[in-house]
């Protein structure tokens, strides 16, 4: 198929990207001017822009197959600019839009599932009323997918846990560390998106984590032992952690976990990569 793919040089895009190819798919990269040169291959085109040029968008996805949307300002704008960006999609009318949401408009839960009502922190509240209008698009399929804590190459989220402050001894907790991160690594990730775009059903939603739900703690010591620090980390208060990192403190904090069981029963993924706490046990976060 020929996808029409966003964030192709973005921590998911990029495997994305690499997986697409991989599977014979041939890629149309939205990137900016000054990231060009880091997209390169057979398989792939690479279109200069920006993701808020709706009339751009709005050709691309009318000239392909899908479109595969992983990025995001990550900031302030971010609202906005994936809902200009959801509305030009749809305009375009492409075949199949798979759209990157995540795991966190679910709020806490031992045992969250697709079906788990929205109850979005506040970094995150205002995806819903998006996917729900993508998800909802008449003659489009549509599918979700809602990644956990991404990890894998020493990058993402999980580097705050190697890189946090050394205290008293102990490496520093996210919060007092016994709420629980749901996880997936990124190239397990990457083959769920090329399965859903293959097999997705319109409308469907798919938890994007691997069933590997570590505490914060059994992180952090982890990394401690990695660090040379024997295990011993020291908790944050909670309300500190949020002064710290504001929403995305707050976010940080849910206690989440999740197995992504209808990833595999309706698509046959099957992730296959170490667990989070394997990786900073051995090498995977090693800081350079």
């Amino acid at each position: 198929m020929k996808i029409f793919l966003t964030g192709a040089t973005g921590y998911i895009g990029s495997a994305v990207r690499s997986a697409l190819i991989a599977g014979g798919h041939s890629v149309t990269a939205l990137v900016r001017a000054e990231s060009a040169a880091r997209v390169t291959g057979d398989g792939l085109d690479v279109m200069i822009g920006d993701m808020r040029d709706a009339a751009l968008v709005r050709d691309l996805a009318a000239t392909s197959d899908a479109v595969i949307h992983t990025a995001s300002p990550g900031d302030a704008s971010s609202a906005a600019a994936e809902a200009e960006f959801a509305d030009a999609v749809l305009a375009g009318r492409p075949k199949a839009f798979i759209r990157t949401g995540g795991v966190w408009v679910h709020g806490a839960g031992s045992d969250i599932t697709e079906e788990t009502p929205i109850a979005a922190p506040a970094l995150v509240a205002w995806r819903d009323e998006i996917d729900k209008r993508v998800l909802g698009a008449s003659g489009i399929r549509s599918v979700l997918i809602e990644p956990g804590i991404v990890y894998g190459h020493g990058a993402g989220i999980a580097r705050m846990v190697m890189s946090a402050p050394q205290v008293d001894g102990g490496l520093q907790l996210i919060g007092d560390g016994r709420q629980h991160w749901t996880t997936v690594h990124v190239d397990d990730l990457a083959a769920l998106y090329v399965l859903a775009l293959e097999k997705g059903d319109a409308g469907s939603v798919f938890l994007g984590v691997g069933g590997e739900n570590p505490t914060v703690r059994e992180l952090g010591e982890a990394a401690s032992r990695r660090l040379g620090l024997g295990g011993r980390v020291i908790p944050e208060e909670p309300s500190e952690t949020v002064a710290r990192l504001g929403d995305f403190g707050a976010a940080l904090l849910l206690d989440q976990q999740a197995s992504g069981a209808k990833a595999r029963e309706v698509l046959g993924w099957l992730p296959q990569q170490r667990s989070l706490v394997a990786e900073i046990a051995a090498d995977g976060y090693d800081l350079a």
